[in-house]
């Protein structure tokens, strides 16, 4: 009895004394600040805050750092630029209630540098989401400084990379100049609200790289998302009440992603592996030369796939051969050919603007600085082309962003291999191979005749020789589709009465699987809310990439679900088998499940509801089990 007695009092001191001090282990205060090998955690022990050295320097900085991470991740930087040279550094609250890095001569080589008024009151917390937050409760609370607007080369979960126009204020990354120097390096990464917003990476100032227009799903000259879509991601532009945003949430808690601009202006996505213990990298952007602005000047284009990648755009030629013969692309190119447009305002005769057209070039990311109109895409041509003093050199057209018109010169043109737009360029007749001869015009139209003849005689006599196995072909085609998109190991699930539904479809409906869509989250993954084009409300279920749930669950639901149609349940319409994404898409119940009625009633009056049905209505016989 004794011993229960004294084991009651200690844990009943213990409790006390985490009630007392527990919430102080996330916060620094003015009279609780942290020295050189002390840290604070946040809450849940995700993220710390305190000194630390770089591989191969004796430099000590503050920053934040993931905490249950074995290999060194440093995510925030305070005193990047002034590194403290010995352990002598202390950060603390100081009087004027500023959160601040001192070294040992008393010092002050960083501080958050704003105006307070209540000093004496004022906190420095550590939140989970590893933002450091400086408030001093008044203001209704809001902060007075927070880590997250001061960003270093790290971009976590939840935080904003942002451009303010009307406050003239900007949240971007800053690359470190090194892997071992975390002091400002020469890239930057930022929203721009060009004409139509764009993301962008900048060195020294001079743009790097640009991500094309947001065209309200995507941005239009990011090639990777036209193939991967990134979940979680949400973009904010074109808002007048909102500033130009970006930033990213995974709704599953167990993945571990952060993103990083690189000492080589590069935006690399790592992901922790828990089974290599290490971070694995991939690069969203920044891949390929060609996707370092302007790389081939005025009016060139840039293709990965030939050799060398620059070359002219048609009508055009280098405006420096020699410099372009030694692979210096920067000078640009000319037009071969002055439009008739501009030889008629030379002229003077104002007339023979139908002489100039337009070349088509298909999958193409945009040249940069487009002006933006709200015209419907028959109209864009004629608007172009209507435009006083030759202006136009060339349009597009985004269903996200309407027409897409260029004055002046086409700069950072790049030849996609999927995905892109079709951009239109200006040019005049003769450019256009419209003034061939006539007899050219015939051998091409008899040679084009026997061609076709030709094909259709083979075409029809294939077509009657295979006549008897088509069904059989059909299966085979059917079952090689579905052989590549689920593996080898298939458990041999046959869709052919099953519609499969395209992804670009589907993200459509969904609205790019917008959170505010989302009904919510199940051990296979989130289902949203969706309308088809034809104005039918859909359910889409999505095989997340954390999910613990693999291929084998997918096709049984497949399997289950098509087999059991029932007038009184749930009915899968489709499915999407594309890359990695799988996604099973019912019909919506806009009143609710089943089960909202079924629960209302005594469970055995729910199984006779569905036992006493006819099996007639069922695809496959049900056995209900008392």
């Amino acid at each position: 009895m004794g011993k229960t007695i004294s084991c009651s009092v200690l844990l009943a001191l213990v409790s006390c004394f985490l009630l007392q001090f527990g919430a102080a282990l996330d916060t620094i205060t003015p009279s609780k600040s942290i020295k050189d090998t002390e840290v604070i955690i946040s809450q849940n022990g995700v993220f710390r805050l305190g000194f630390f050295s770089l591989a191969n320097s004796s430099n000590r900085y503050v920053g934040i750092l993931y905490h249950q991470i074995p290999v060194q991740t440093v995510v925030w930087v305070a005193n990047r630029n002034r590194p403290l040279k010995d352990s002598s550094g202390i950060l603390n609250i100081s009087d004027d209630g500023n959160l601040a890095v001192l070294n040992g001569k008393n010092e002050i080589l960083w501080s958050s540098n704003v105006n307070n008024t209540a000093p004496s009151t004022t906190t420095a917390q550590l939140r989970d989401s590893g933002n450091l937050v400086l408030s001093n409760g008044d203001d209704a609370g809001s902060s007075l400084w927070e880590s997250f607007e001061d960003p270093s080369t790290a971009f976590i979960e939840t935080m904003e990379i942002s451009t303010d126009v009307k406050k003239g204020r900007k949240v971007e990354l800053k690359s470190w100049k090194s892997i071992d120097d975390p002091s400002d390096g020469n890239f930057s990464l930022g929203i721009e609200p060009f004409n139509i917003t764009e993301l962008v990476i900048r060195n020294n100032n001079q743009l790097y790289f640009r991500s094309g227009p947001w065209n309200g799903n995507i941005f239009i000259g990011l090639i990777l998302m036209y193939t991967d879509y990134l979940d979680g991601f949400e973009v904010v532009a074109d808002n007048p009440q909102q500033p130009d945003s970006m930033t990213y949430e995974f709704s599953n808690e167990s993945m571990l992603i952060y993103y990083e601009l690189d000492s080589q202006g590069k935006f690399v996505e790592r992901e922790w592996d828990m089974g290599k213990g290490e971070w694995s990298k991939n690069y969203p952007v920044i891949q390929i030369d060609c996707d370092v602005y302007g790389k081939c000047g005025a009016f060139g284009i840039c293709d990965s796939t030939k050799e060398p990648i620059c070359s002219c755009l048609k009508g055009f030629k280098p405006r420096n051969i020699e410099e372009w013969s030694r692979g210096n692309w920067s000078s640009g190119c000319i037009r071969t050919t002055l439009l008739q447009c501009e030889r008629d305002n030379n002229n003077g005769s104002g007339a023979g603007q139908g002489d100039d057209g337009f070349l088509e070039m298909k999958m193409m990311k945009v040249p940069a600085f487009p002006a933006r109109s709200s015209i419907i895409n028959g109209e864009c041509k004629d608007q172009c082309m209507n435009m006083k003093n030759c202006s136009c050199v060339a349009y597009a057209y985004d269903s996200g962003i309407g027409c897409m018109m260029w004055s002046g010169d086409l700069i950072d043109v790049q030849k996609f291999s999927t995905g892109g737009v079709d951009l239109y360029i200006r040019l005049p007749s003769s450019e256009l191979d419209k003034g061939k001869s006539s007899k050219i015009i015939v051998i091409t139209t008899v040679i084009a005749g026997i061609v076709v003849i030709t094909i259709s005689a083979l075409f029809l006599w294939r077509r009657m020789a295979k006549h008897k196995g088509r069904n059989k072909k059909r299966k085979q085609i059917k079952h090689q589709f579905c052989s590549e998109n689920i593996g080898e190991n298939s458990i041999g699930v046959k869709l052919q009465q099953l519609p499969i539904i395209n992804f670009e479809e589907i993200a459509t409906a969904t609205n790019n699987f917008n959170h505010a869509k989302k009904l919510g989250q199940g051990g296979f993954g989130p289902v949203y809310r969706g309308t088809l084009d034809d104005g039918k409300e859909i359910a889409v279920k999505r095989l997340s990439k954390a999910s613990g749930q693999g291929l084998e669950e997918f096709m049984n639901e497949v399997v289950v679900i098509s087999k059991l149609q029932h007038r009184n349940l749930v009915r899968l319409l489709g499915c999407c088998v594309e890359g990695e994404e799988k996604i099973l898409v019912y019909e919506y119940m806009p009143n609710k499940s089943l089960d909202t009625f079924l629960f209302g009633m005594e469970i055995m009056e729910g199984r006779r509801y569905l036992g006493h049905s006819r099996q007639s209505d069922f695809r496959v016989r049900i056995i209900f089990k008392e």
